[in-house]
């Protein structure tokens, strides 16, 4: 979690709908009961206590190092860290831009993991969106079909996309490839009204909108 961020100043403490943004993953993250401790690796110690969050029993805060902030640092590169100096069995990693995504997509990604390492059918897990329609090149010329033979795109072979919602891995699986998505791992498919990603003002407001639709549903 940072504090800065470059195309949304402070998304990551700004209010969504409510409450700061950070809450929305935090909150998910304490309702899943197979998630032991949440931790934190953030810039941003002293504005997460201004917005009420401190360590606490289920929540640690680790204060990113210098070497490894900045708006061009690779995320394996905190995993890493985090990895080395929190020793667990199972890594669950999300982001606070990710306010949508439910307790039940977390539990399922995280039972899919469990699952696949007891079969050994995988050693991680990432979360997906599925589309079926027509993808073109930068030039024009298309990718995924034939434009002169159109069939319908339901009967279009599948594309996942990975939408960085979360991602499930060992110490292990980890260290084979130095990257949250181990060599044999298996995809968690989500609906898309939960898998915004918020990565500029757009996708912020489309959001905000999910969300307020999601809260007129449940009611």
């Amino acid at each position: 979690m940072k504090a800065n961020s470059e195309r949304v100043r402070g998304k990551n403490f700004r209010d969504f709908n409510g409450k700061p943004l950070f809450r929305w993953i935090l909150d998910t993250l304490l309702a899943v009961e197979l998630i032991d401790e949440v931790i934190i690796n953030t810039d941003a110690r002293a504005i997460l206590a201004e917005n009420g969050l401190v360590d606490g029993p289920r929540v640690r805060i680790r204060d990113r190092k210098p070497e490894i902030c900045g708006d061009f640092v690779s995320m394996n590169l905190v995993l890493a860290d985090d990895v080395a100096n929190v020793p667990a069995d199972v890594y669950v990693m999300t982001h606070t831009t990710n306010p949508l995504l439910s307790e039940r997509s977390v539990r399922g990604a995280i039972n899919m993991y469990l699952k696949g390492i007891v079969d050994g059918s995988c050693d991680s897990v990432f979360t997906v969106n599925k589309f079926q329609t027509r993808f073109y090149r930068a030039d024009g010329s298309a990718i995924n079909h034939d434009p002169n033979n159109l069939i319908r795109t339901q009967d279009l072979e599948p594309w996942f996309e990975e939408n960085s919602n979360a991602y499930i891995f060992s110490a292990d699986s980890f260290a084979s490839t130095n990257a949250r998505i181990g060599r044999r791992p298996k995809m968690y498919e989500m609906g898309r009204t939960e898998s915004v990603d918020i990565d500029d003002q757009e996708s912020w407001h489309m959001a905000e909108a999910m969300c307020k639709y999601i809260q007129a549903q449940s009611n």
